[in-house]
């Protein structure tokens, strides 16, 4: 019997990547750029006060939200929504349109855990 190596344990660095478009940053922490074998995509987003990220859908990953602080408006298909806060968890499936518009006074902090893995820089304005 011939066993496969596994990938090596991976150290990094939280925060070498930054992902900006007005009223939102996304920091990398855990993405295809810095480990290319990794099954997900580890990202935590701040949506500034007033700021939106527009419904869209993910067709191949399923994407889960911890959020960490704030409150904000979780924006569905069909044009509905629901609110949600900090210690709350979404789960969306591969598809299903998803946004959120931070209709509070402080930041929306969320850890997005997003498998199989994206490189979502094609998504934003700049990388720094």
């Amino acid at each position: 019997m011939t066993k496969t190596r596994q990938p090596a344990v991976e150290v990094l660095t939280a925060g070498d990547t930054t992902l900006t478009r007005p009223g939102k940053d996304s920091v990398q922490l855990l993405w295809p750029g810095n480990s290319p074998q990794a099954r997900v995509t580890l990202t935590r987003a701040t949506v500034a006060p007033g700021s939106t990220q527009q419904r869209h859908a993910h067709p191949h990953s399923e994407q889960i939200w911890i959020i960490e602080r704030g409150s904000a408006d979780l924006l569905l298909g069909d044009g509905q929504s629901r609110p949600v806060k900090a210690g709350e968890i979404v789960r969306t499936p591969a598809g299903e349109i998803h946004g959120v518009h931070n209709s509070g006074s402080e930041p929306f902090v969320y850890l997005s855990i997003t498998t199989p893995p994206i490189d979502f820089r094609p998504a934003y304005d700049g990388v720094r």
